[in-house]
């Protein structure tokens, strides 16, 4: 089985910074923004749609990345 992907806080620059800042003042919701210490998969529009379902039904969040 491949080991569980670990994920950090986003380092930003000033810029990336304030463009966070004001999504979340227009969505009026904190955003938490993670950086994967894996790669992440490419997916096909069909697997994407597979996986947002998937999330849907859940209520989690899924990110597809290699099994080596």
């Amino acid at each position: 089985m491949a080991q569980a992907p670990r994920m950090k806080v986003a380092d930003l620059d000033d810029r990336s910074l304030s463009k966070v800042q004001a999504l979340e003042e227009e969505i009026g919701a904190c955003v938490l923004l993670l950086e994967p210490k894996v790669k992440l998969r490419d997916l096909s529009d069909d697997e994407l749609e597979k996986l947002r379902a998937a999330e849907q039904e859940l209520g989690v969040v899924l990110m597809a990345y290699g099994c080596e």
